[in-house]
């Protein structure tokens, strides 16, 4: 610790910072733009202006940027001073005199860090009297709005989108006193990240255009803290209604987790909860139809025995729920046997102690990068924004001799210039992080397993190496087993996206190759959706057994919670699986071929409507919140409705219903691997001086209006039993426990930045501590052990293609597919394919094949990517036209069409 003294006021703080964090730390409001915690000093925006003193006896001193001058022993500042406070104020008002007094029409207005920082330095008045510059703004997609005549000139845009994020197509134009930020032309922005700039941009100038569609001032919205629900990291989320309908996805900090950014599919794609076609009413049909649905539902769950099909985008709480009713021998994952195999591997893998599963923020701290069969840009996007900090951070390590502080950017990049850290891409086709590759191997499935164990093999000779092996495939392994065995944090990814177990394998034996007494190699893996991890560690049999069982089991009905089976089976052998029971209840919020089956279908809450807990990728519990109450009374979470369902198995009518704590403890008390869960979030009864947290900021309006239609009198507000959260503005306005924070506000601070009010120290943990507790998994059983089979090589068939999925950000995901502004960006279907086996099918690219798959036949169009290995073809994962594909495939390719 260093002292430091502040307007007379002496302050212990922490080396290594600079000012203006150091003040923002400590309490003290110091107006600022262009600097962002994230992404460290550049000092464009002179706005940081404080007066900096020899010593206690000078008297004069000298202006200086707090973001630009690092804290040492024993330095004297003025915040206060007024020559600082005068620049402070002038420079704003420089800045004003070309932006627009149109904040009563701004989409940022009321959120604006401009409207805070013009507050706080005592600009209040314009006095620039004549034309104001002028831009033409863009067409930037379907995700963003652009106007550049708010622009500032603070760069934060271009820092985050091109060397944060590394995007291509934004960039900064000037002649003379014109700064233009923008593309070189209209055109959708193509980076994953691109929502981020409604979020760092410190004004108008690129807002959410989604929310422009139903806009709500951040002050009028209902908020909570939520989870997002389209893969499987597990990044924190803020979800804003209004009217009943989900209005805004913004980025909830975690410290552990996503930090300050998350992906356009988590910000975008959430459209599904207000889709006019989802389920919102319950359906009888077949004989039961006569009756009504309390009278159906007791008659079906009395008849018979019951086998239950969970889901790994539901809850814990559901999947719990459905298992307590049906008994833990008839309840099933839902999934493929292949996939439940691979995440079994998985866990035993992240529960054997040889390896290390690191957070995602550890991820930014690897110095050595293997990424085994996996794109993590489209299967897991903020962990490929995790790896480029990581490949962007390593050689900051070798500058400590030149006097540079690492906050100071803008001198750091010029230093390192284009140096990065070790990353290797193996993978099938070319990804978005090949370009910060220093080396890639585009192969099959089954030799990226074998690359895997050849480098396992260079590390420990002990463990298996490959047979047949080309010599620059072998010293391309040999090369990277040397760097991995240098690295002091060597971290090795890998997952699930071709669905090849020996890849998982192979992973895992690299990781235990190189544990030493000092070092365990972080393995970071990748599954399908949001509570696959949750599902897996409950291990219960795949839907492969479910559809045996139910071949001799004497079933009379199937209870399939949120779940589409023909996205995770051949449509012919789930229509055999699901004719085999005489009624099929289905809760769901989404209208699917599975719904379509249903004799009894429930209309089940989104993530909005109702709470739950998902376990992450890292295994990692969080809990997420209810933003607002269904419009519908018929619209309930999945696991009240199957509480509901035990009463009517035990011969009552539904009665009081239980909470969600009662159900985490029996969940706990039944299976002990999710021990500590009940610490996610604190429980239902909490309260600080007897008060809730209010989802509403205090500035909330047209409570009573909203409802004048219905009568002139306020409404009583909705009670929410399962958290200490309240629907309305009234209750503790101080700082909530960090799980419980709904939004982001500070006296002065309206936006988003307000958000280190709440942090332990500038761009550090949450106070008491980030979101989410990682489970131990005591009591999880493995029966199979880590088998050191190195699979053969690949094999081109002459009569087939063997197809790998090509997972997409846009289209992959079954919820986000239901949001307009994510389904325009979805790719048309395809097959990708070598250019000499597009020639031997005499096709060329844009026609269209003809492939039968299984039992299905799909018309795709031929792309060529000359980097796939002959015999092999791409195709587009579960895409809307081409779910249902039992992995791994093959497929014949029958003739072209003209």
């Amino acid at each position: 610790m260093v002292r430091i003294y502040i307007d007379q006021k002496p302050y212990d703080v922490k080396p290594g910072k600079n000012l203006l964090e150091t003040c923002l730390a400590l309490g003290l409001d110091l107006p600022y733009f262009c600097w962002h915690p994230a992404m460290g000093s550049v000092g464009s925006c002179r706005q940081c202006a404080v007066k900096l003193f020899k010593d206690e006896n000078d008297a004069t001193g000298r202006l200086v940027m707090a973001c630009m001058e690092g804290v040492r022993d024993n330095i004297y500042l003025s915040l206060t001073d007024a020559t600082a406070h005068d620049f402070r104020s002038q420079n704003i008002e420089w800045l004003m005199s070309n932006h627009p007094h149109d904040c009563a029409v701004c989409d940022e207005g009321g959120s604006c860090h401009l409207q805070d920082m013009t507050v706080m330095t005592g600009h209040a008045y314009r006095r620039f009297r004549f034309p104001k510059r002028t831009y033409q703004n863009q067409y930037l997609g379907p995700f963003l709005h652009h106007e550049m005549n708010r622009c500032i000139q603070c760069y934060r845009c271009v820092r985050f989108y091109k060397d944060y994020a590394g995007g291509k197509d934004l960039d900064v134009f000037a002649a003379h006193n014109h700064v233009y930020f923008g593309r070189e032309k209209d055109g959708i922005l193509e980076n994953e990240f691109s929502g981020n700039l409604a979020e760092v941009c410190p004004t108008g100038v690129f807002t959410d255009k989604s929310l422009r569609e139903h806009y709500t001032r951040k002050w009028d919205m209902t908020m909570a803290p939520s989870v997002c629900q389209h893969c499987s990291l597990g990044c924190n989320i803020i979800a804003g209604e209004r009217y009943g309908e989900l209005r805004q996805i913004t980025n909830r900090f975690n410290g552990a987790v996503n930090g300050y950014f998350i992906c356009d599919r988590g910000r975008y794609g959430y459209e599904f909860v207000n889709d006019p076609g989802r389920v919102r009413q319950p359906v009888v049909r077949a004989e039961n139809n006569e009756k009504n649905l309390f009278e159906s539902l007791n008659a079906i769950l009395v008849e018979g025995r019951m086998i239950g099909v969970g889901s790994p985008r539901a809850t814990l709480e559901a999947n719990f729920a459905l298992r307590r009713l049906v008994g833990e021998e008839q309840f099933y994952q839902g999934i493929p046997e292949n996939e439940a195999r691979m995440l079994n591997k998985i866990l035993a893998i992240q529960h054997s102690g040889h390896v290390y599963t690191p957070s995602l923020k550890e991820t930014e701290h690897a110095d050595v990068i293997l990424v085994l069969g996996e794109d993590p840009t489209n299967s897991a996007p903020r962990l490929a924004l995790a790896l480029r900090q990581a490949v962007r951070t390593k050689p900051l390590e070798n500058i400590s001799g030149s006097n540079i502080p690492l906050w100071h950017d803008a001198a750091v990049r010029e230093l390192v210039q284009d140096d990065k850290g070790e990353l290797f891409m193996a993978y099938p086709v070319h990804t978005k992080l090949d370009e910060l590759a220093s080396g890639s191997l585009h192969a099959a499935p089954e030799d990226i397993a074998r690359f895997g164990f050849a480098i396992a093999h260079y590390i420990d000779t002990n463990t298996p190496r490959p047979e047949g092996m080309d010599a620059q495939t072998l010293e391309s392994a040999r090369h990277m087993a040397g760097f991995l065995q240098k690295a002091e944090r060597p971290l090795i990814v890998s997952g699930m996206t071709l669905f090849d177990v020996d890849i998982i394998q192979a992973a895992y034996q690299i990781g235990r190759a190189l544990e030493t007494a000092q070092r365990k190699a972080g393995l970071c893996f990748v599954v399908p959706e949001c509570n696959s991890t949750g599902l897996a560690m409950m291990q219960a049999p795949s839907l492969t057994a479910a559809m045996k069982a139910a071949e001799t089991g004497n079933f009379a009905t199937a209870v399939i919670l949120e779940n589409d089976l023909y996205r995770h089976g051949e449509r012919l052998e789930v229509d055999q699986f699901l004719s085999t029971f005489k009624n099929i209840i289905v809760l769901d919020h989404l209208a699917h071929d599975t719904v379509r089956k249903a004799t009894v279908l429930l209309p089940a809450a989104t993530f909005a409507e109702g709470e739950g807990t998902l376990v992450n990728n890292e295994g990692r519990a969080q809990r997420f919140f209810q933003v607002f109450m269904p419009k519908n009374e018929n619209i309930r979470e999945s696991w009240r409705w199957l509480d509901e369902f035990r009463q009517f198995q035990n011969g009552a009518m539904p009665n009081e219903l239980r909470e969600l704590d009662n159900l985490l403890e029996e969940l706990v008390a039944a299976m002990p691997q999710f021990k500590g869960i009940e610490r996610a979030a604190p429980p239902s009864d909490f309260r600080i001086n007897g008060q809730r947290i209010p989802r509403e900021p205090h500035r909330f309006s047209g409570r009573t209006a909203i409802l004048a239609n219905v009568a002139v009198s306020e409404p009583k507000p909705p009670e929410d039993v399962d958290s200490p959260l309240s629907f309305t503005m009234e209750g503790y306005r101080g700082m909530p426990p960090a799980p419980l924070i709904p939004f982001y506000w500070s006296p002065g601070w309206n936006s988003g930045q307000s958000v280190h009010k709440y942090q332990t120290e500038t761009g550090g943990s949450l106070r008491g501590g980030d979101p989410g507790v990682r489970l131990s998994g005591e009591g999880l059983h493995f029966e199979n052990g880590f088998q050191e089979h190195v699979p053969p090589a690949f094999e081109r068939q002459p009569d087939e293609m063997t197809l790998v999925p090509l997972p997409h950000i846009y289209g992959s995901d079954e919820l986000s597919v239901r949001s307009p502004s994510v389904e325009s960006r979805i790719p048309h279907p395809y097959i990708a394919m070598n250019s000499l086996d597009a020639e031997r099918m005499q096709t060329m690219e844009g026609d269209v094949l003809q492939v039968q798959i299984g039992g299905e036949l799909y018309e795709l169009t031929v792309v060529r990517k000359d980097e796939i290995p002959e015999g092999l073809a791409g195709l587009p994962y579960n895409l809307p036209s081409t779910s249902g594909i039992a992995w791994p495939a093959k497929g014949v390719l029958t003739k072209a069409l003209l």
